[in-house]
């Protein structure tokens, strides 16, 4: 369940722990001309990257350029938390980085294990992220909206938008 008071104080960390709980998010590229595909992610805290296991002759590969750029959209287990996150995106077979991310799912979709020839991974690089975290609370949402509905000049506070810059201090305000 998504946390208000987390989505204000430390939306980073929130973000990276819904990360680590959904098992695929959207990933799409930007000016490619395709739709998003559903990807897995592996997150690497440290370095503000996500990677994903992908096959050399994918589409999404074919549109990964020089400069490249991607979002990658994230809907939290329990359908209260949403992101957006955007950066640049590379391809990039790092033999550690498969080492510190393989498992026997990822394992299912390459015949010959990490040594299949079309085995590689690409890199998000984040930049930036937006985050809406709301309330579960069906009686925080309906108290919300009467109270709206009976104050012209007030809206429901039923969540949190959350910009987050990585590296940088974010910026959160009421939804």
């Amino acid at each position: 369940m998504s946390s208000l008071r987390k989505a204000r104080e430390n939306p980073k960390e929130q973000l990276f722990d819904e990360i680590d709980r959904i098992h695929a998010g959207m990933l799409g590229i930007e000016g490619a001309h395709m739709h998003m595909q559903p990807m897995a992610p592996h997150l690497d805290r440290q370095t503000n990257m996500i990677w994903f296991f992908t096959k050399s002759d994918a589409e999404i590969v074919d549109a990964i350029g020089t400069g490249a750029r991607a979002h990658f959209c994230v809907v939290g287990k329990d359908h209260d938390y949403h992101a957006c996150l955007a950066g640049r995106i590379e391809v990039r077979k790092d033999p550690i980085k498969i080492d510190e991310y393989w498992s026997s799912v990822v394992e299912a979709w390459f015949d010959h294990g990490k040594d299949d020839p079309k085995l590689t991974m690409v890199a998000l690089h984040l930049d930036d992220a937006e985050i809406w975290a709301s309330t579960r609370s069906t009686l925080k949402f309906g108290w919300e909206i009467a109270k709206a509905n009976f104050n012209p000049d007030e809206e429901p506070d039923v969540g949190v938008k959350t910009h987050v810059l990585f590296g940088e201090t974010p910026a959160a305000r009421l939804m």
